[in-house]
């Protein structure tokens, strides 16, 4: 007998939110597309912007010129402000990081300008546990149009698909050159736009005790020139979120990660920032103690940004990947990281995730613990099993190939029929794989004895808001890695959901 459709992945209730129609929605690729975007979006918004989000800095310009300076987004939220003054312009930023940005002067200038204007509304998010941070970044406009994805509107995030080496736009408010920076998102117009509308004003509401107002209308509509990936299909929206002040903790995201690699069959690609959650990873390594078990390509970074974050993040990278390694079928997981034609490291913020080309997965939760069950997160995912989105994995595998072939730098094409040919994207990367800009395999050095130790116990990425207070002999890498192990075996056999 053939084999019957594949069920949804994305199920209301166990994995995501809400399952919404999305009139039209398109993947955005890095920031210098998303910020030109976002200008427009907000200055053709009729009655309220609203910007949520992990980071935001009102000294960057949304269109660098040349010389990497332009008209800062401070200056340009004014200025809406003052051109339509009855429209709502209302920010809202994680507390701790805003709390260190008072300090420069150039932004307490601007927050005291805004403050004296009525249109703008900035407020600081702390309605979560100690320790934890709100990580979404959604954008939403007259609650019909929003924007969903990894990249903030923040410092050092500007940068274009070419990556280019010394791009001298490529330049921070404090004058200096960042590094080449890889990131997503997704717009999203219709009713999934009024459920990421909804899910903003909860959380304005639970951060600022007061509630967005009313809107009248139909909202804001599609960008005439911006050609959707996606016409008329159904998007669910995922959620992190813990256990405060009464509201119960949402870890929609984690289920969905397992459930994902539960359901693949021939791979799953990944671009994210870290891989540090050791329940994710065991799931990975039963999936590739099976028989004939799906790939798992990952794109990320060489390196955490920080040395805070190298201490923790590298290091149980290192540790999770060597011990997938293990598996049987171990080589089916490869992990590289981008570079420049110069040779210089591509950072990849991007949280997006790919399965079979089947269902795409772009939002703000990492591969680590904290996305799992710490820090507020948002995920959107389109998925081809819904009977709204059939025939849409064309569209997909489009998405899929241009992602790899900006990292490689080579044609789309040459990536598509490589990937005809052979079946596999570890095969295609390989093949493809050049001298100049291209996909480096990640170099697995063995961290060091406090790295190793920090990475071991979850000290800075701990898998609960209690586990931070939990003694060492009850948290670390090895627990988190028999909890996904175990959760793997109970879900046996893997692989396609009969219809």
């Amino acid at each position: 007998m053939s084999k019957g459709a594949p069920k949804p992945i994305v199920v209301e209730g166990r994995n995501c939110w809400r399952i919404e129609r999305a009139d039209k929605a398109r993947m955005i690729v890095d920031a210098a597309d998303y910020f030109a975007l976002l200008e427009r979006l907000m200055a053709d918004a009729k009655q309220r912007i609203l910007l949520i989000g992990w980071d935001f800095d009102p000294r960057i310009a949304l269109k660098p010129g040349k010389d990497g300076k332009g008209e800062p987004l401070g200056d340009y939220l004014l200025r809406l402000a003052r051109e339509k003054p009855d429209r709502d312009i209302d920010i809202l930023r994680w507390n701790f990081g805003g709390l260190k940005q008072f300090a420069m002067p150039r932004i307490l200038s601007m927050v005291a300008r805004w403050k004296l204007t009525r249109a703008i509304s900035f407020r600081l998010d702390s309605a979560h546990p100690v320790g934890c941070s709100h990580h979404q970044k959604v954008a939403v406009f007259d609650d019909h149009l929003a924007v969903c994805g990894g990249i903030d509107v923040g410092a050092r995030r500007w940068d274009t698909r070419g990556h280019k080496d010394g791009d001298p736009r490529r330049t921070g408010p404090d004058g200096k050159a960042y590094m080449p920076w890889h990131d997503s998102t997704m717009i999203l117009a219709g009713p999934v736009g009024n459920a990421l509308a909804d899910l903003g004003n909860e959380r304005w509401q639970r951060a600022t005790k007061n509630p967005l107002r009313d809107l009248q209308g139909n909202g804001e509509n599609w960008p005439d020139d911006l050609e959707p990936d996606f016409e008329g299909v159904d998007a669910a929206i995922s959620r992190t979120r813990a256990e405060y002040d009464g509201v119960e903790e949402i870890r929609e995201i984690e289920q969905l990660y397992l459930d994902m690699i539960a359901a693949a069959e021939r791979f799953i690609y990944f671009e994210n920032q870290y891989f540090t959650s050791g329940k994710i990873a065991a799931a990975i390594a039963e999936r590739l103690n099976g028989d004939d078990p799906p790939e798992f390509v990952m794109v990320m970074p060489k390196t955490a940004d920080g040395w805070l974050e190298q201490m923790a993040m590298d290091a149980a990278r290192v540790q999770l990947v060597r011990e997938i390694a293990k598996a049987k079928h171990g080589d089916r997981l490869k992990v590289y990281y981008p570079r420049t034609k110069r040779g210089e490291a591509i950072y990849v913020h991007a949280k997006t995730a790919i399965v079979d080309d089947r269902m795409i997965r772009v939002g703000s939760a990492n591969l680590n613990n904290r996305s799992m069950g710490l820090d507020s997160e948002c995920d959107v995912t389109i998925d081809a099993a819904l009977p709204a989105n059939a025939g849409v994995e064309p569209v997909i595998a489009r998405l899929r190939t241009s992602l790899i072939a900006e990292h490689l730098d080579v044609a789309e094409n040459g990536v598509a029929t490589t990937f005809e040919r052979t079946g596999s994207l570890i095969e295609t990367i390989e093949e493809l794989r050049g001298k100049a800009r291209s996909l480096e395999l990640l170099d697995l050095v063995p961290p060091g004895p406090m790295d190793e130790f920090i990475a071991e116990n979850e000290l800075l990425d701990p898998t609960s808001p209690d586990a931070m207070f939990e003694s060492l002999t009850e948290r670390g890498l090895k627990k988190s890695w028999h909890r996904g192990r175990d959760w793997m075996k109970r879900h046996r056999p893997f692989g396609r959901r009969k219809g």
